[in-house]
């Protein structure tokens, strides 16, 4: 079978990319070794974890919150079987959506493990040892990332479990212990703690949230020890034993010190994600990886192979749904004759807890390094009239905007809705705003929103409800 394009993987990144290949005329093959599409995003990642985040935090309002609104509905009962159930109900339909946009599209389908045989040529392996030979003039890798293994920890996603077992217990642990107090260990810690676990976060960094901004992260850690989570920062686990009665995990201060046992019934390892290039055949062709696992790639996506391509959390960058995304319709148009592109510098970060933390662009960490300056503005949501009325007034927006041309170069946000609110900016700052922009663009009365705007007026220290 010849094809204009295979693209290996049918994530995020690699079923757009297809998608948008056949919109542009290219007759084009995805190969799939999941029985369903949408990569680990759709089935054990993005999807179910915000399908169980929402239905925790409804839970949640009604257990602690809806009396306040004037609304008795008694003691909440959880139903943890009927939640899975819903949870898997909204990666149904997210699969066979795609499943569908494929069909749509004329995209053809193969199940199985892509192997890349040589220049142009996919071979296809089937569960029952059953192969196929594509032929094809490009190939696009997508194929996504796995859990990072903590060495002299086995995971068997029972008692000690990575994201995907967090996201299919049978019961409320508990004690949950995470390790790792990045996005992935405090989204699955507050789903938990909503539904009566006592959640710990070991980190061995000195704050939660590496990478975005330090003062995001500080607030953010108090939102989340005020509604339970306790935290052991600069802490390193240096053991996990799994008993009958759950596990004991071994830590010590990350410079040295006394160690300390924790008891839990289940640990969640989330200290991050790698490269998944397994059975690729990526050292027979020659393709160049870097010390990371990560595949080496030009501007254009294109490997050092002729022909291969690369997208997505198998090569450099944020390990980020939307941002493969990005990456599959620009390689898709490059590969048509048409110049596809992707700006790194304004792509949102959302860690989807509540409230939520969103960012885009430059922390003020990064712009103090690069030596550049910068005047920042900030609102908090507990001047705003909407989070007011709501009862959601944790957090804030914070404004960053160059210090000679107003540019915005980095919005950070905590609060209710953080993340569509970063949807704003983002547009903004694709379109080179300044603060000035933002602040005498009119915002509708009484929203969220408007604290984008006072904290934009904050920037020239303009702000009107502060």
């Amino acid at each position: 079978m010849s094809y204009d394009l295979v693209v290996i993987g049918t994530g995020p990144g690699g079923y757009v990319c297809a998608i948008r290949a056949a919109q542009l005329g290219l007759r084009t093959a995805v190969v799939e070794k999941r029985a369903t599409h949408g990569g680990t995003c759709l089935n054990i990642g993005c999807i179910p974890s915000k399908a169980l985040l929402h239905a925790s935090e409804a839970f949640e309002e009604a257990n602690k919150h809806f009396a306040d609104l004037g609304i008795d509905v008694g003691t909440p009962k959880l139903d943890l079987k009927k939640m899975m159930a819903f949870k898997a109900e909204g990666v149904a339909g997210n699969t066979k959506g795609v499943e569908f946009l494929l069909k749509k599209n004329k995209v053809d389908t193969f199940h199985g493990t892509g192997r890349i045989a040589g220049a142009g040529r996919v071979e296809v392996i089937a569960e029952d040892g059953g192969n196929q030979m594509l032929e094809t003039k490009s190939i696009v890798i997508a194929t996504g990332s796995d859990v990072t293994r903590l060495p002299g920890v086995t995971i068997d996603e029972k008692v000690v479990v990575s994201s995907t077992g967090a996201l299919e217990l049978d019961r409320v642990p508990r004690k949950l212990l995470v390790i790792g107090a990045g996005v992935i260990g405090l989204e699955l810690g507050s789903v938990w703690r909503r539904l009566g676990a006592e959640v710990t976060v070991v980190e061995y960094l000195d704050r939660v949230l590496p990478g975005m901004d330090g003062e995001v992260g500080k607030q953010f850690q108090r939102i989340l020890t005020k509604q339970g989570i306790a935290f052991k920062l600069s802490t390193k686990v240096t053991g996990v034993e799994v008993g009958k009665k759950g596990a004991s995990v071994t830590v010590e201060p990350a410079a040295g010190g006394a160690a300390e046992t924790l008891q839990a019934d289940v640990v969640l390892v989330a200290i991050g994600r790698v490269p998944y290039t397994e059975g690729l055949g990526l050292d027979t062709v020659g393709v160049q990886r870097d010390d990371k696992g990560r595949i080496l790639t030009d501007s254009h996506y294109a490997t050092n192979v002729t022909g291969i391509y690369a997208i997505g959390d198998v090569i450099a960058g944020p390990m980020l749904a939307h941002k493969a995304e990005d990456e599959g319709v620009a390689i898709a148009e490059m590969l048509a004759g048409q110049s596809g592109h992707v700006n790194y510098g304004v792509i949102p970060n959302v860690v989807y807890t509540f409230p939520e933390v969103a960012s885009v662009g430059k922390t003020e960490e990064e712009l103090k390094k690069d030596g550049v300056a910068y005047n920042a503005g900030k609102f908090p949501f507990t001047a705003n009239g909407r989070a007011k009325a709501n009862g959601t007034t944790d957090g804030f927006v914070k404004v960053l905007a160059d210090a000679q041309t107003d540019r915005v170069l980095g919005v950070h946000i905590v609060g209710a809705d953080a993340g569509n609110l970063i949807a704003e900016v983002a547009v903004a700052m694709e379109f080179g705003a300044s603060s000035e922009d933002i602040a005498r663009t009119c915002h509708a009365h009484p929203t969220l929103t408007e604290a984008v705007k006072e904290a934009a007026l904050a920037v020239n220290k303009r702000a009107i409800h502060v």
